[in-house]
C-alpha cells in the first residue's frame, strides 16, 4: 500500500451508500463453530473445549444456586464478568481481557494471532512470517533513508575476546551481568573464553581504527541487521525483554562533533517516523538524563512511547551522540586538516555516533492497539492488509454458483494487488464465514470484504474494519471503485488508529509542579512531567519516594502491570512547556534544594 495515498479520502461511492448490509451477525460462539468437514484433532480440540466451558458454567449456575458457599463469587463479582469472559472464545479466541490480565492477554494475543511461538530456551522465542514481514516493512523503509545519507550496511561476527571487551570498561560495565560467554569447542575447554556480543561497539572499532586513516576516509557510516545477546535474569517478556533479539545498529565516525550531531537528530527522526508513520504510535523525543544515557557515551537522545493498559512508558530508539571517548579508546584519529605545508599538529580523535532500534517496536504497536479479540495492525506494515471471505454459500448453492463465486473472488484479488493492496482470499472449505471472521481478527488483518451472491448480484463489496467492531465497521463499496476506495479506506484506518493512540498518550503526559500530586498521578497510569535539576542523586530520590508512597498509601501494588515500581526519568522532552525561570523554578522533589535546569518526563517504565 503506498503511504501516499490520502488518508482522508471518502471511502463508499454515494451509489454504494445506499445498499442494504446483509445481516451477519453471529454470537461470536456460533461463528467460531466451523461447519463441514474438519480434521479430527480440531474436532476433538473443539468438542473438549465445549464441555469444558458448559462445565464452567453448571459449575457457576450451581454456585449461584448454593449461597452457603460464595468464595467463587467473591473472587468473580457478577459486575467483572464481562471483562474476564471474551464472548466467542471458546475455541480460539482470547479468553482473559485486556483489562484483567495483561500479561497473559499480551501472551494470547502474539501466539493465536500466529506473530511468534516459544522455543526451548528460556528467554527465546520464533519470529513467525506474521511478525518477521513487519520487521521487513520496518527495514525496507529505513534502509531506502539512511541509504540516502551515505550509509552502508554489513555485517561483523558475533563474537567478541574477553580482551577487546574489557577494553572500554565504562561501557561494559552497564551489560556485565547480561554477557553471555562460550567456555568450551566440544568438550575442550577454549584457551579464552569468547564473548557473544551484547552491542557491537568493541567489535568494529578496532577496526575502525585500521581503516580510518586520513580524513579523506570520513564520514565512515556503517550499519548492520544482526542478533545480540543479553543474557537478561528478570521475568522474559516477547519483544520487549528478550535473551537474543533483532535490532539495526548504526556506527559512524565524522571529523566534526557538529556533523555528528547532525546525523544523531536526523536517525532520531527517522525512529519517530518508524513508530508514527509505519506504526501508528505516538512517541515523545528527547534527551535522556545523565544518570540513563547509553554508558561510555557524551549523550542519548530517545524517542519515548506509553502503553495506555499499564501507564507505563517504554523506550523506543536510541541515538547516542558518543563523542571521542570511543576513538580515544581505540585510537581511531586522523591529521588535521587544518595543517598547512609542513606545519605539524596533533592528529584529531574522530567524533563518533551510535544508534539502534529492535523489534521491540512489534510489541509497542501490539500492545496500545490489539484489543480483546486479538491483534489490530496498522495497514502500512500489515503482512495482509485485506482478506476476501466469501459468505451467503448454503447447501442449495449449486458447484456452478460456487464457482462463478469463487473465480469473482480471485479476480478481486488481483485488482486491489494490482493497486498496491497486500490482499488474499480466504476459501478453505469446512468452516463457516463466522469462524474464519474470528480468525481474521485474531491476525489483526485490518480490513475483511465479505462477498456473496447478493453482493455479486448488486455489484459491491460489504467491508468491514478490524478497528472498529460491529455495524460501525462495516460499509459497502461498488466494485467500479475497489481498486481506489480500499486503498483510501486502509489510509484512513490508518489515520485513526494513530490520532487515538496519540489522544491517549496527550491525556496521560500530565505537567505537575507539586510533589503531593506526583504519585497518585503515577497511580492514576500517567507519566509526570516535571521541573527537575538533572542530578543523579535527585532521580534516586524520586524513584525511592514514589515506590514507597505506593506502597503506604494502599499497602499493596496499584496495579498488578506496574506495580508499585519507583518512577524513573524517561526523558527531557525537545518541547519544553513555558514555566521555568532560570535560578527561580525549584526541582519538584521537595527533598532538593537545587533549582530546575529542565522540564523532565518521569513514569514507571518497561
Amino acid at each position: 500500500m503506498s503511504s501516499q495515498a490520502p488518508a482522508d479520502a471518502a471511502v463508499p461511492a454515494e451509489s454504494a451508500a445506499a445498499q442494504t448490509l446483509p445481516d451477519r451477525t453471529q454470537a461470536p460462539a456460533d461463528a467460531a463453530a466451523p461447519q463441514g468437514e474438519v480434521s479430527k484433532n480440531a474436532a476433538k480440540k473443539a468438542a473438549k473445549l465445549a464441555k469444558l466451558a458448559q462445565d464452567k458454567a453448571d459449575k457457576k449456575a450451581g454456585n449461584a444456586a448454593n449461597k452457603g458457599i460464595g468464595k467463587q463469587e467473591a473472587k468473580k463479582p457478577a459486575s467483572k464478568a464481562p471483562k474476564k469472559k471474551i464472548d466467542g472464545a471458546a475455541l480460539i479466541g482470547i479468553d482473559v481481557s485486556k483489562e484483567e490480565d495483561f500479561p497473559s492477554w499480551y501472551q494470547q494475543v502474539l501466539t493465536k494471532g500466529d506473530m511468534l511461538d516459544y522455543y526451548d530456551v528460556s528467554g527465546c522465542f520464533i519470529l513467525k512470517p506474521a511478525s518477521y514481514s513487519i520487521w521487513e516493512e520496518i527495514q525496507n523503509w529505513f534502509n531506502g533513508y539512511i541509504k540516502k545519507m551515505g550509509v552502508k550496511n554489513c555485517s561483523f561476527p558475533l563474537f567478541v575476546s574477553e580482551d577487546v571487551l574489557q577494553r572500554e570498561k565504562d561501557h561494559i560495565e552497564g551489560f556485565a551481568a547480561e554477557v553471555a560467554w562460550v567456555t568450551h569447542a566440544g568438550s575442550t575447554p577454549l584457551e579464552k573464553k569468547i564473548a557473544i556480543r551484547p552491542t557491537s561497539e568493541t567489535v568494529m572499532y578496532p577496526y575502525y581504527a585500521k581503516w580510518i586513516r586520513s580524513h579523506r576516509d570520513l564520514p565512515l557510516k556503517l550499519n548492520q541487521w544482526n542478533s545480540v545477546v543479553r543474557w537478561e535474569f528478570k521475568h522474559p517478556q516477547p519483544f520487549l525483554r528478550t535473551r537474543e533479539f533483532l535490532w539495526q545498529e548504526g556506527h559512524t565516525a565524522h571529523l566534526t562533533q557538529d556533523a555528528a550531531h547532525e546525523e544523531v537528530m536526523q536517525i532520531l527522526d527517522l525512529y519517530a517516523r518508524i513508530y508514527e508513520e509505519l506504526l501508528a504510535v505516538p512517541v515523545v523525543k528527547g534527551q535522556k538524563t545523565e544518570k540513563e544515557k547509553f554508558a561510555g557515551g557524551l549523550y542519548t537522545t530517545t524517542v519515548e512511547g506509553y502503553i495506555p493498559a499499564t501507564g507505563r512508558g517504554i523506550q523506543g530508539g536510541t541515538s547516542h551522540g558518543l563523542g571521542q571517548n570511543f576513538s580515544k579508546m581505540f585510537g581511531i584519529t586522523v591529521e588535521d586538516p587544518s595543517a598547512k605545508g609542513d606545519e605539524k599538529k596533533p592528529p584529531i580523535h574522530v567524533w563518533q555516533n551510535s544508534w539502534g532500534l529492535s523489534t521491540r517496536t512489534l510489541g509497542v504497536m501490539v500492545m496500545i492497539h490489539s484489543d480483546n479479540r486479538g491483534l489490530v495492525l496498522p495497514p502500512r506494515v500489515a503482512e495482509n492488509q485485506t482478506v476476501i471471505v466469501p459468505v451467503g454459500i448454503t447447501a442449495k448453492t449449486s458447484d456452478e454458483e460456487r464457482s462463478k463465486l469463487y473465480a469473482e473472488i480471485e479476480r478481486l484479488v488481483s485488482v486491489l494487488q494490482d493497486a498496491g493492496v497486500r490482499a488474499i482470499s480466504d476459501l478453505r472449505e469446512g468452516y463457516s464465514p463466522g469462524w474464519k471472521f474470528n480468525e481474521w481478527e485474531l491476525r489483526g488483518v485490518p480490513l475483511r470484504i465479505e462477498f456473496g451472491p447478493g453482493e455479486m448480484a448488486g455489484g459491491f463489496v460489504t467491508a468491514a474494519r478490524r478497528d472498529i467492531p460491529g455495524k460501525d465497521g462495516k460499509a459497502p463499496i461498488q466494485i467500479a471503485d475497489l481498486a481506489t476506495a480500499v486503498p483510501a479506506l486502509l489510509e484512513t484506518i490508518q489515520k485513526d488508529l494513530y490520532n487515538r493512540a496519540d489522544n491517549e498518550y496527550r491525556s496521560h503526559r500530565k505537567l505537575i509542579t507539586n510533589w503531593d500530586d506526583f504519585t497518585p498521578a503515577l497511580n492514576d497510569k500517567n507519566v509526570c512531567i516535571i521541573p527537575h535539576c538533572l542530578t543523579e542523586e535527585c532521580e534516586d530520590q524520586i524513584k525511592d519516594m514514589s515506590a514507597r508512597k505506593a506502597e503506604e498509601d494502599s499497602g499493596e501494588a496499584q496495579d498488578a502491570r506496574a506495580p508499585s515500581m519507583g518512577a524513573k526519568s524517561l526523558c527531557i522532552p525537545f518541547d519544553q512547556p513555558e514555566g521555568i525561570v532560570p535560578g527561580e523554578t525549584k526541582c519538584c522533589n521537595p527533598k532538593c534544594t537545587r533549582p530546575a535546569e529542565k522540564w523532565c518526563m518521569f513514569g514507571r517504565s518497561y
